[in-house]
Formats: structure tokens, sequence, C-alpha cells
């Protein structure tokens, strides 16, 4: 027969506590026969309160199961043809949320752009754009140079509630860089959402390789406990 299992905020080996509430007229799970809803009447506060090791969740509408949620949009980009004497340029977005967690990272898991066997050279460090030296490279921040692009993470609804950032190397306006499995972006804590704008600069040298160059650019969100 299996063991029976309890979802539990807080456990020892003699006691354990269950999602509680202190007000009036809030109610975790109000059901009927056919439906059951929650109720955030008389709520007092809201919001995260922690310190250095633990954490916990005020409100009458929170869940007890922890979750992610990733969601990346505006993902398919054409730059067309790159020359020399210019620098193409591309957002993409992706937002994060983790709940009843010590935080989140996103890593970057691709190879640069490649063709054939030939992938775009990536610098390591961040550095500036530079036409005519083949660069593939990003950041995460809004840029001014080699365009009015991109933009800076947007605490949803405010950083009261959400608290991802951008790891240091890519958090420098007009300055890339492009390591494969970097973290690029992270949460110290749980986190309602936040939204990442990725910003990629393009380019190529007299001597790199015509043709097609494609990246199926694959980033991996994880909650850490």
């Amino acid at each position: 027969m299996p063991a029976a299992v309890y979802a539990v905020q807080s456990s020892s080996t003699n006691y354990q506590v269950n999602e509680v509430f202190f007000g009036s007229g809030g109610e975790l799970n109000a059901c009927s026969g056919n439906y059951c809803s929650k109720q955030s009447a008389g709520e007092l506060v809201t919001g995260r309160t922690s310190s250095n090791g633990y954490q916990a969740q005020g409100g009458f509408n929170t869940n007890r199961e922890p979750y992610l949620e990733f969601i990346v949009s505006n993902n398919v980009q054409n730059v067309g043809e790159i020359e020399p004497n210019q620098t193409k340029t591309a957002n993409a977005n992706f937002s994060v949320k983790t709940y009843l967690a010590s935080g989140y990272v996103v890593t970057t898991e691709s190879d640069p752009p490649t063709n054939g066997s030939h992938a775009l050279s990536s610098p390591s460090i961040p550095t500036s754009s530079n036409v005519g030296t083949e660069q593939f490279a990003m950041n995460l921040v809004a840029n001014t140079f080699p365009a009015s692009y991109g933009a800076n993470p947007v605490q949803v609804p405010n950083n009261s509630y959400s608290f991802g950032q951008v790891s240091n190397d890519y958090n420098i306006p007009n300055q890339y860089k492009y390591t494969k499995g970097d973290t690029i972006a992270f949460s110290n804590s749980s986190s309602s959402t936040t939204n990442y704008t990725i910003s990629y600069i393009f380019n190529v040298s007299n001597v790199s390789p015509g043709g097609t160059y494609t990246m199926n650019h694959v980033l991996v969100a994880t909650s850490t406990f």
C-alpha cells in the first residue's frame, strides 16, 4: 500500500505546520459540490517576508505547491544579410516566476550561430560591438550602441514581489558577450514574474564564410532550493 504524502510548509520529527491564515473573511478552500474558490476578504497583509534562514508568503491566495513558470516569446528572428560594414541586432523575450523556492537560475545552453562547421566567434568577456570583426554576443539590458534597443528587466507587479536579476557579465549597457553554459539571469528568493529582454549583436568580417547561419537558442530555467 503506498505511503501517504502530506504537503506541509514546515515540519520536524514531532510537528508540522500547514498553510494557515490570521484574520476574518478569508478561506483557503471554499468548496461546494461542484466548485472551489479562494477568498481574500479581510486580508491584512500580502507579500514575502524573510530572514537569513526562512521565508514566508503572506496572503490568503497562496498555494502550497512549489512551481516554476518560464515563458519565451518573440523567439523567431531573421536578421537578413550581414555585411562586414554593418552590425545587425535582434531582441527576444522571456519571463520567469518561481514560488516556494530559494530562487532560480537561467542558463544559456546553445552554440553560437553556425554555418556548416563554422560558428561565429563570441567574446568571452563583455565587449563593445566592433564592425568588421566577427562577433556574436548578447546582453539583457537597454542599449544605445550599436542601436537604441533592448530593455532592462521589468518586475511584475513591482520590486516588492519580484526579484529577478541579470548576471554581471550580461548587465552592462553596450557591452556584449556569449559563453555557452553561462548563467544569464537569476533570483535569490521566490519571486513573482520578471520580464527579461535579450539583445543580440551579429558582426562578420571579410573572411567569415558566406552562407546561412542558424542558431536554436536553448535557455534552461531551474528553481533552486
